[in-house]
């Protein structure tokens, strides 16, 4: 896949989540499926977390590729089926920060661990991702049409970073690193912030 269909595949997941943002304000199916998705996308620690899990597998090799993203799916559900049911961590939201700098220095060095530890990296913050869109859950008419919102714009997300990632050519891999980079500095930022 060249530079160009890659670009064109990311642009494309990126479009499909647009119309999220004409729903974002008040008054717009705010306890469904448009609340779910607009979650992650209306939050940058999310955006950037996500995105980089996609960029993240796409440097990985066999199985790791795909097991990435599944995991963190996994276990930001399993995370948003705790905080609906009021499960809390302390300081939530300075391991969600955590996560964005720690997927962003991965992508950076362009990290291969051995595949077990990267899927518990992978599904500890996916976990604390998910609890914090969980801990919405119960002002919502609409448990479950919410998580399914939240799932497909993770998805998309972790798409649209691997579709980024593994279209550029070999020697276009420092963008993604340098793409790692921002994310890190986001995620400093936002552990100072």
């Amino acid at each position: 896949m060249g530079l160009t269909q890659s670009i064109r595949l990311s642009l494309g997941a990126a479009l499909c989540l647009l119309p999220v943002f004409a729903f974002a304000h008040p008054g717009h199916d705010e306890s469904g499926l448009m609340a779910g998705v607009a979650h992650p996308l209306s939050g940058m620690d999310h955006l950037l977390a996500m995105f980089a899990v996609g960029l993240w597998a796409a440097q990985q090799a066999g199985k790791a590729r795909l097991m990435l993203p599944l995991i963190f799916v996994a276990g930001m559900l399993l995370g948003g089926l705790l905080g609906f049911e009021g499960f809390a961590i302390a300081h939530l939201e300075t391991g969600i920060a955590a996560s964005v700098l720690a997927f962003g220095l991965l992508v950076a060095v362009a990290a291969r661990p051995p595949v077990a530890l990267a899927l518990a990296i992978t599904g500890l913050f996916g976990l604390a991702h998910g609890i914090a869109h969980g801990m919405e859950f119960p002002e919502m008419s609409s448990p479950a049409a919410y998580a399914v919102g939240f799932l497909i714009a993770t998805s998309a997300l972790h798409a649209a970073g691997f579709a980024l990632a593994r279209g550029l050519p070999m020697r276009a891999a420092a963008l993604v690193r340098a793409l790692g980079l921002v994310s890190a500095g986001a995620g400093i930022a936002l552990l100072a912030g």
